[in-house]
């Protein structure tokens, strides 16, 4: 698997208001997320408290989906959502606030980013960390070994030139799939009616930093191969990410105080190095040195 990934982040940005055929490729199938995230990188619970133990806790969040009534769910909020055994599930990822981005060439715009997306080099502050996960350092592997349409892709065929370079279905010995994701990667939470409210400020995209806090909490706290949840850790994991005040979570606020509408022309924007490195994110190293990843 090899990659030309210079100028592109396809993966971690939300670019379909600057695509003629955007795809929907997350919402397809018997789930419809509730939030209106872009290729949603879900962490495994290993990842999670990985995070909230670095105090990177402030910039994740959950994803729930709508389902029907054929499929297995609970009401809350008047909206059915997926359920495990009557309680929720739940992923969890990162936040993507509006960032001036030009991928692929184009003039720069204000597009939902992945919150550790560097906007001027396009690319990731923490590639080279601990706390990258494997979903993004095995990208588009899982998609290959499922035989399913990657980014790469997409972006070649709106933009043109080669992203994807081969297809050979490396770094897939990750993909969990079925019963072995309960718990270490598809959560429960578990108790339905602490949601009220919640989810329809999801379903709005306003959630508060406590509605966060509550699902990594659970997250972190969650047994892998099973529904239940270790309460004590489940509760120190919602304190500590109620108690982060990191780089990322910052700059979240400052990229929201200074973004036009997504989708707008980015023509007076602060620098990534303004916004991010200043308050201490990680730099990025350019691509002159950087092979094909």
């Amino acid at each position: 698997m090899k990659t030309n990934c210079e100028g592109c982040a396809g993966c971690c940005v939300d670019w379909r208001p600057i695509a003629d055929a955007p795809s929907d490729h997350e919402r397809r199938g018997p789930g419809e997320p509730l939030d209106d995230a872009y290729n949603f990188v879900a962490l495994t619970r290993d990842e999670v408290a990985r995070f909230v133990e670095r105090g990177l806790g402030d910039v994740l969040t959950p994803r729930l989906w709508r389902v029907d009534e054929e499929t297995a769910g609970v009401v809350v909020d008047g909206v059915r959502v997926a359920a495990l055994a009557g309680y929720p599930a739940f992923f969890v990822g990162f936040r993507k606030p509006p960032k001036p981005i030009g991928p692929f060439g184009t003039a720069r715009r204000w597009l939902s980013t992945c919150a550790f997306l560097d906007p001027d080099t396009l690319q990731c502050r923490i590639h080279d960390r601990d706390t990258y996960p494997d979903e993004c350092a095995s990208y588009p592997g899982h998609n290959l070994a499922l035989d399913a349409e990657t980014e790469c892709e997409r972006v070649e065929a709106e933009y043109g030139g080669e992203r994807l370079l081969d297809d050979e279905a490396e770094g897939h010995d990750g993909l969990m799939l079925g019963p072995q994701a309960v718990g270490a990667k598809v959560f429960a939470y578990p108790d339905p009616e602490e949601l009220t409210g919640i989810v329809e400020r999801l379903r709005r995209g306003e959630l508060t930093e406590t509605d966060r806090a509550a699902f990594v909490g659970v997250a972190a706290g969650s047994k892998p191969g099973s529904l239940s949840v270790d309460e004590e850790r489940a509760a120190t994991a919602t304190a500590d990410v109620l108690d982060a005040d990191s780089w990322a979570g910052r700059a979240i606020r400052q990229w929201a105080d200074a973004a036009g509408d997504v989708g707008s022309a980015a023509d007076d924007h602060p620098s990534g190095d303004a916004v991010e490195a200043s308050r201490g994110a990680p730099q990025t190293p350019g691509w002159d040195d950087v092979d094909g990843a």
